[in-house]
């Protein structure tokens, strides 16, 4: 659970591109350097992981938790090591790259097992790639990098497999190493769109050990894991068991998490991060820990999207309007504390003192909005108010979720009833959200995206990606000059050369605003209560919150001083409030 998966994060430099290779600096035989040798394993965590989802199958549900519970129950060919983020085992024990980078072969680690015993073989693989390629399965973004690979072949009497890539890219190695294989002997043969909660047969540390739909899951440890011997993984899935607790609602959650009945709390809303000591006297007592975890997590992106497929949102001026009309700086100020740094990009972390960002920021301007829109030939009915074109009102449907959501939607509503515009907030659930979101049936949503630490624009920002469904692009972004860049670089290796080729594409899609671009934090917010042991760091280097479930361990001193301290109402020593990754 603590690999990095290297379809979304990948690093390549020269030395991959040997003719035969091993991982010379595997971590096989080293131990983590983030993980703690005083690690106990045993226990169970319980950790709120979203609302409950309509398919845990991360290959047709493309979100942070599904790709979480999916990565702890599958593995890939190899992994990134979370550290140095270079690239070590995992079922592959070696593997080749052919001198034009067009060739990448993968011998299989003859240990490697399914928890049925039965060996994992390269026609696991060969089948894998099939059905996610598969145009009739809802596998989206996972295609995109695939299908610059032509279907492997079994080579060497079967204990290896070889990918042939149609074209030179930076991320094929990754593409082919990267995807999560699945049990052919399992699954061959079953409608692989109907496969969401049932996963009998497994390869990875944990397997799921009951799942109540709408309520809860628990993962157990695989005590027979086939790699629970090696030791880079030592100190490492140390809880029996994990229950991830699923609340359509983040208040409800972040109750039941002051009740007990949540032990870690990711916080994403400022208000309870602002006003927690004061509120709840666990807090103040250090019975729960509240900390600010600075590392080298990558910064996504979160705005509005609009719906360009569809008037009126096919107009730049229209979507620029818009932007005009969220009142980001007095929200961030009365509603969140001023915690948060106004977007500016699509790729936050791609700008420094060395490369500024240029794009200019968008601020509330009524005035400014009411001038695009009327070069947009939009025009205030005298009798009603209301904006109409072509004897059409604007009007349109913003999809929502709820929550925490409702008070910066409501006021963005009202900025645009003051100038004629109808909005009408739709709250739909996450699975009726998501679905909606595949098939592209929506006009504007708020949507949240993370990051990768090396960025390949394609699969959100390729025209060719706009209308294929479950897909990534979900604005149906269409230019012909981020095309261009992001054709010029997939050949190229140089991180420094493909940052610079993304700060060009950042530039061309933040001046079509797609999003109406919202805020963002440079750290993570943890809330857990004080019976966790932990590395010093507390999350691993690249971690965006998610690294507790690998890292952390039930510390029975700590438990039993927590007990204690309750009873008596006492205070526990404090832990640091920052944490910085050095």
């Amino acid at each position: 659970m603590k690999k990095i998966s290297l379809i979304v994060v990948l690093m390549l430099t020269s030395m991959l591109f040997a003719v035969d290779i091993y991982p010379k600096a595997s971590r096989i035989g080293l131990p983590d350097p983030v993980a703690s040798p005083l690690a106990e394993q045993g226990g169970l965590l319980k950790e709120y992981l979203g609302p409950s989802p309509k398919s845990l199958n991360y290959l047709l549900d493309n979100n942070t938790m599904s790709a979480r519970v999916f990565g702890a129950m599958f593995e890939s060919l190899i992994e990134m090591d979370s550290s140095t983020l270079e690239y070590d085992r995992a079922l592959a024990e070696k593997w080749t790259i052919s001198d034009d980078k067009l060739e990448f072969t993968f011998w299989l680690d003859p240990a490697a097992r399914w928890s049925d015993g039965k060996p994992v073989t390269a026609e696991d693989v060969v089948w894998t790639y099939k059905t996610i390629v598969d145009p009739k399965n809802m596998t989206g973004p996972h295609k995109v990098s695939l299908e610059r690979l032509e279907v492997p072949e079994i080579v060497d009497d079967g204990k290896a497999v070889r990918f042939r890539a149609k074209e030179v890219h930076w991320q094929n190695l990754g593409a082919a190493g990267g995807m999560e294989i699945l049990p052919k002997h399992i699954w061959e043969g079953q409608d692989f769109n109907k496969i969401n909660f049932e996963f009998p047969v497994v390869s990875g540390p944990y397997r799921i050990k009951e799942l109540k739909e709408g309520f809860y899951l628990v993962l157990e440890r695989r005590h027979d894991w086939w790699r629970n011997g090696w030791k880079n993984q030592q100190n490492l899935n140390n809880f029996d068991e994990i229950k991830c607790v699923f609340f359509e609602d983040q208040d409800n959650a972040f109750e039941a998490f002051l009740k007990g009945e949540i032990d870690v709390f990711h916080v994403y809303t400022a208000s309870q991060w602002h006003k927690i000591e004061e509120r709840v006297p666990a807090v103040r007592q250090n019975w729960v820990v509240k900390q600010s975890i600075y590392n080298y997590s990558p910064v996504g992106f979160q705005g509005f999207a609009m719906n360009m497929r569809r008037p009126p949102f096919d107009d730049v001026r229209v979507r620029k309007a818009l932007a005009h009309l969220v009142d980001r700086e007095t929200m961030n100020t009365t509603m969140m504390y001023s915690q948060y740094f106004m977007h500016r990009s699509f790729w936050e972390d791609l700008y420094d003192a060395e490369h500024p960002c240029k794009n200019e920021l968008v601020k509330f301007d009524p005035a400014a909005a009411r001038k695009l829109l009327a070069e947009a030939g939009w025009k205030a009915n005298p009798a009603t108010g209301i904006l109409e074109k072509d004897g059409k009102e604007f009007s349109f449907v913003f999809l929502n979720r709820g929550g925490n959501s409702d008070k910066y939607v409501t006021m963005f509503g009202s900025a645009l009833k003051d100038i004629g515009i109808k909005m009408t907030i739709e709250t739909k659930d996450w699975s009726a959200w998501a679905k909606d979101m595949d098939a592209y049936n929506f006009d504007m949503t708020w949507a949240a995206w993370g990051a990768g630490l090396f960025k390949n624009p394609e699969s959100m920002w390729s025209s060719k990606e706009a209308d294929r469904e479950g897909g990534s692009n979900i604005t149906g972004f269409r230019n012909a000059a981020v095309d261009a860049l992001i054709e010029k670089q997939k050949a190229i290796f140089s991180v420094t050369e493909r940052n610079e080729i993304c700060r060009q594409i950042d530039k061309l899609i933040y001046d079509e605003y797609p999003y109406v671009l919202l805020w963002n934090i440079n750290y993570v917010r943890l809330l857990y209560w004080n019976k966790f042991g932990t590395p010093k760091t507390v999350l691993g280097k690249y971690d965006s919150g998610g690294g507790f479930s690998a890292y952390w361990w039930i510390d029975e001193d700590a438990v039993a001083e927590l007990e204690e301290a309750r009873k008596a109402n006492q205070p526990l020593p404090a832990r640091p409030k920052a944490v910085k990754f050095e």
